[in-house]
């Protein structure tokens, strides 16, 4: 089963959401975590854990036998990312950065041996032991790397392989593809926002989508006191969404957040906010 935390608008507390119902849903489900916003990873900030069991990922990247390169141009006519550049005699050259690892120019290579298969490091996946009984998987990209999508899929991956009963993905703010590989064979978007006019118009963005990929919709609204509520309700109402909780402002969710010390282990009022989701979450599961 699989279950995921999204959110169109970043900084809405998806990560906080995230790690507090894993460590909810873990006292029911033999379960892993996996962070899948691999630009800004930070849910084993939130567990006061460092990053362990570090695996590189890497991307295929075409090098040139120029000895065997007949200038033939195929591989820059069908390279989509413009990667490849020729020479007015045929040569090509690569713009590594450009290069999205499709293989499309090793394909139609005429020659064999003229495209060599490279290696280029995209980032890292991790396998860390929390001090909740769970694994948190976790993807980062190479600092000054654009494509996520790699990382994304390699994290996702390790975190199957664990073959737990429960994967609760937190993926990163917005819609992009990247986001959609995370929720996919999802059961369940848990979508966090937050009354505001740029949390209720990314809101309507993850619901769309959910819509698209024929997923069920659950509504959290972090800082609940922050604005009006009622174009949340009128758009969860629009995309058959249903908000399951409120979340009002709160400092000591705040001071848990930079401690590293999730919230749900305190006993304090707001901790039942979270419980109260797991136990939404179970029966929906079961």
């Amino acid at each position: 089963m699989q279950i995921a935390v999204s959110g169109g608008k970043g900084g809405t507390g998806k990560s906080t959401i995230a790690i507090n119902l894993a460590i909810a849903l873990k006292e029911h489900f033999d379960l892993v975590l996996a962070d899948l916003d691999v630009e800004a990873p930070n849910d084993h900030l939130l567990l006061g854990v460092e990053l362990q069991n570090e695996s590189p990922v890497n991307s295929f990247i075409p090098h040139f036998d120029y000895s065997k390169c007949i200038r033939c141009k195929k591989c820059a006519e069908v390279c989509e990312e413009n990667a490849i550049i020729t020479m007015r005699d045929g040569t090509p050259f690569l713009m590594p950065t450009l290069c999205s690892g499709c293989r499309a120019c090793e394909i139609v290579c005429p020659v064999h041996g003229a495209i060599l298969e490279g290696q280029k490091l995209m980032g890292y996946t991790y396998e860390t032991q929390t001090p909740y009984e769970f694994p948190l998987v976790t993807g980062k990209l190479l600092e000054g790397e654009e494509r996520a999508m790699p990382i994304v899929v390699a994290a996702k991956r390790r975190a199957k392989k664990l073959n737990k009963e429960l994967l609760v993905v937190d993926t990163a703010a917005g819609t992009s593809n990247t986001v959609s590989k995370a929720l996919e064979d999802s059961q369940l978007i848990i979508a966090v926002t937050e009354p505001t006019p740029l949390g209720l118009h990314d809101l309507g963005l993850i619901l769309e989508l959910a819509k698209i990929m024929d997923i069920e919709a659950w509504i959290i609204i972090n800082r609940s006191d922050l604005g009006p509520k009622e174009p949340i309700k009128e758009l969860a109402e629009k995309y058959s969404a249903k908000i399951v909780g409120e979340i009002p402002y709160s400092e000591r969710i705040i001071k848990s957040y930079v401690e590293g010390k999730p919230i749900i282990l305190t006993g304090c009022e707001e901790s039942e906010i979270f419980r109260g989701l797991a136990k939404k979450v179970i029966k929906y599961l079961r």
